[in-house]
């Protein structure tokens, strides 16, 4: 019924990224550390809401391209090549530069405990970030064969498959905020690690995408 292609593959990739790092974990568990666990949470649902506005907007979007054309079909492809190959070069670069290469990009955390506000702020961080509905377009083509017919459902199905991993890693950092996850979001030699994993896997990814075929 769905046209998904090494599906394990791309639960892993999804997992790879979001234990990285990055603007919305620095928002959930900042708040955690700030206004407490259940802060962390709610800010962990805010930002799952907002992927999964962005899994909806991809599906739809997708599909229309890919089904539009050829050339629509080459177009998104080589975008999202391009992407691919310049975001695990740049995270690759980062590791050789500045340990404070990422302080820009960290979100400014106030005391704020009400929960509305937690939300809404979760789910507009994510929802105003381009870089996520970018890597949607250039990250789930490669696990939907082009030729299939269920486009729509097998993106929102990889879509929401982000979501949630991303959600349960962002709720058990959240959870950890005062232990372990401020120690792995501070290590600086485990952050470089990561960001080389993900770097290099960015990078093939990005080689893989040039070589799919419609």
């Amino acid at each position: 019924m769905l046209d998904i292609t090494h599906f394990g593959l791309f639960a892993l990739s999804v997992l790879l990224l979001s234990i990285t790092p990055g603007p919305d974990m620095a928002y959930v568990v900042g708040q955690s550390v700030v206004n407490g666990r259940r802060a962390g949470l709610i800010s962990a649902t805010g930002v799952a809401i907002g992927s999964c506005t962005h899994a909806v907007a991809s599906a739809i979007g997708l599909t229309a391209l890919i089904t539009a054309s050829p050339l629509m079909f080459a177009i998104v492809k080589y975008l999202g090549v391009a992407y691919l190959i310049y975001l695990g070069g740049r995270m690759l670069l980062a590791t050789f530069g500045s340990p404070n290469t990422a302080a820009s990009e960290t979100p400014a955390i106030k005391p704020q405990a009400r929960p509305g506000s937690l939300l809404s702020k979760g789910f507009i961080t994510t929802l105003t970030n381009p870089k996520v509905l970018l890597f949607f377009i250039s990250f789930f083509p490669q696990f939907v064969m082009p030729n299939g017919e269920h486009h729509a459902l097998s993106f929102l199905v990889l879509g929401l498959t982000y979501a949630l991993i991303a959600f349960m890693t962002d709720a058990t950092f959240a959870l950890l905020a005062g232990s372990a996850a401020g120690a792995v979001s501070q290590n600086r030699r485990l952050q470089k690690c990561l960001d080389r994993i993900v770097g290099t896997t960015f990078i093939a990814l990005g080689i893989r995408l040039a070589l799919t075929r419609r």
